[in-house]
C-alpha cells in the first residue's frame, strides 16, 4: 500500500507507471520528475524511468488491503495510455469489480480512448471516472466523459491553465481544482477558480479545491475565500 499525500485520495496504486505528454497540463509534469528521482535512487518499478511499464506483482495488491479506503489508480501513469495494451486494462478492471469494498478513482487525459474501449469493461459501482481538464482547449473532453457509464465521473482542473467560462456540468458529480506546483510552475488566476466553484454552488456539485501551486505549494496553501473547499461524493459503497 502506498499512503497518498494528495488531498482527495487514501492510497495510489500503480500497476502501470510511466507516461508520455499530450496537452499543455504536461508540461511540468510532476510523476516524471518522481520518475527520474526513482530511478536515481535504485527503485525496480522505475528501472525503466518514465517509460510506459507494465507491473504485474502490483496487481492484486488492492485484495490485500482490508480496509475500504479511495484509491488513486495509477498516479504515475495514464490507465489509458496507447503503450498500455486493452488486456491489461482489463486485468485492472477485473480487480477493481473484486476489490468491491474499494473506491477507485481513474483520471486520464485520454477518455477517447476510454470510450473504445469501455464495452469491454465493467463499470462495477466503485469505480470513478475523471479526465483532467486543464484549460478552455480541453473543454471537449467534457463531453466525452459524461457518455461512459461510471458511476462517479468527475473533473481534475489540474494545473488550472485558463478560464473555463460556462463549464458544463450537467453529468458531473465532482470537480477537482489545483494550480500547478514545482519549478517554472504557471501562474493561476483567483478569478478562474471562484467562476468554477460559483458555478459548482449553482448546480450542486463538490467542489474540492486543492492548491494554489506554486514553487513552494505548502507556502501558498489551499484556502479559497478564507476556508478550504474539501467537497467529494458521497461513497457508493461501504
Amino acid at each position: 500500500m502506498s499512503i497518498s499525500r494528495i488531498e482527495w485520495t487514501d492510497s495510489t496504486w500503480n500497476p502501470v507507471t510511466g507516461c508520455s505528454k499530450i496537452s499543455a497540463g504536461c508540461l511540468n509534469c510532476y510523476a516524471e520528475r518522481m520518475a527520474k528521482r526513482l530511478k536515481a535512487m535504485g527503485q525496480p518499478n522505475y528501472r525503466n524511468g518514465f517509460k510506459v511499464t507494465c507491473h504485474d506483482h502490483v496487481l492484486d495488491y488492492p485484495l490485500r488491503w482490508r480496509k475500504p479506503r479511495k484509491i488513486f489508480v495509477n498516479s504515475m501513469s495514464d490507465l489509458f495510455h496507447e503503450d498500455i495494451p486493452d488486456e491489461y486494462i482489463v486485468r485492472i478492471f477485473e480487480i477493481m469489480n473484486k476489490a468491491s469494498w474499494h473506491n477507485f478513482q481513474i483520471l486520464t487525459k485520454r477518455i477517447e480512448r476510454v470510450a473504445k474501449i469501455s464495452e469491454r469493461l465493467h463499470w462495477s459501482p466503485n469505480i470513478w471516472l475523471g479526465a483532467t481538464v486543464e484549460n478552455h482547449e480541453c473543454r471537449d473532453r467534457i463531453t466525452t466523459l459524461v457518455s461512459i457509464p461510471a458511476s462517479v465521473k468527475f473533473l481534475s482542473m489540474e494545473p488550472l491553465l485558463s478560464a473555463v467560462p460556462n463549464l458544463s456540468l450537467d453529468g458531473l458529480d465532482w470537480i477537482i481544482v489545483g494550480g500547478e506546483s514545482g519549478p517554472g510552475s504557471r501562474p493561476m488566476s483567483y478569478e478562474w477558480v471562484e467562476d468554477i466553484r460559483k458555478q459548482c454552488e449553482v448546480d450542486g456539485i463538490p467542489f474540492f479545491f486543492k492548491q494554489w501551486g506554486g514553487v513552494n505549494k505548502k507556502t501558498a496553501g489551499r484556502l479559497l475565500n478564507g476556508r478550504t473547499h474539501d467537497g467529494i461524493p458521497v461513497s457508493l459503497v461501504a
